[in-house]
């Protein structure tokens, strides 16, 4: 375990191959040594750790079902995320052209996460009045909606960049005590920076939502395939429109510190649909 809290070590699974005594390997490509295979019907690589992302590859054409599932296949590529407190191991399932199929159990990795203490809060965000409950319902409902675009877009295999250079204060998986009242934990990476500073695009994708929401201020939420998401939360503003594509490294807004914040900062999120991941596992090393 590394002081920021990231899994470290070999990636374990548990196969249950139907394939009449073949032998498949795994290839981790972002380091995780996985074990080497003869025939790469079925590869996985990325995260498998509470808060991870894993790819998938397999011949296209294969139909895939996670966790019994059916999820988007094409081009042979696929994914599936982890949730921060998810213990259980979950089947990856795959039925090949030719008839045959594969079942591989995949379980996350274990990660410790720290209690983050944070004072100062306008009261109304820690505790808001009951006439603003019925907007921060509705915005939950725009903001699940915005995640559940399963497009056929790929940009989410590729390595994100930093959005922002800053001060990380704040981690995925922290427990929030916020004015001293203990709260769920926090779901994306904190970074501070000066008022204005430009927000870049950590890859390709296309806005999903751009709007002002109670507790999260100027938020965005940007689609990068298969049901894979990042959010960008706090913003002084935003400077692209839902439908808008992007490329990598297109400025999408400035820091900021509306909605719930005590200063300006960015947080940055990522999800697979509605399961919460950690965006830091899918970015490149910092500069």
């Amino acid at each position: 375990m590394t002081g920021n809290g990231r899994a470290m070590g070999p990636f374990v699974t548990r196969r249950d191959v139907m394939m009449g005594g073949l032998a498949f390997a795994v290839l981790c490509k972002w380091g995780l040594p996985l074990r080497a295979a003869e025939s790469e019907t079925l590869t996985l690589s990325g995260k498998p750790a509470q808060g991870g992302l894993v790819l998938g590859h397999v011949p296209e054409g294969s139909r895939v079902w996670v966790s019994d599932e059916p999820v988007r296949a094409d081009g042979g590529l696929f994914c599936f995320g982890f949730n921060y407190n998810d213990t259980e191991a979950v089947p990856v399932r795959v039925a090949y052209p030719g008839g045959l199929s594969e079942t591989r159990m995949v379980t996350p990795s274990p990660r410790e996460f720290d209690i983050q203490r944070i004072d100062g809060l306008p009261e109304q965000y820690v505790s808001p009045p009951a006439e603003v409950a019925e907007r921060i319902a509705r915005d939950a409902r725009v903001v699940v909606e915005a995640r559940m675009f399963d497009s056929n877009e790929t940009w989410f295999a590729e390595e994100l960049a930093w959005p922002i250079q800053g001060i990380i204060t704040g981690n995925f998986g922290n427990q929030r005590v916020l004015n001293g009242e203990p709260r769920a934990p926090h779901y994306g990476v904190d970074i501070a920076a000066s008022e204005g500073t430009a927000i870049a695009a950590p890859t390709g994708g296309i806005v999903r939502l751009a709007e002002d929401l109670y507790l999260s201020g100027n938020t965005m939420v940007i689609d990068h395939g298969h049901g894979v998401s990042t959010s960008y939360l706090h913003m002084s503003r935003m400077e692209v429109a839902v439908g808008d594509r992007l490329s990598r490294g297109d400025i999408i807004g400035r820091v900021g510190a509306t909605g719930r914040a005590t200063g300006p900062h960015l947080c940055w999120r990522m999800n697979w649909f509605q399961k919460r991941l950690d965006v830091a596992l899918a970015a490149s090393a910092r500069a």
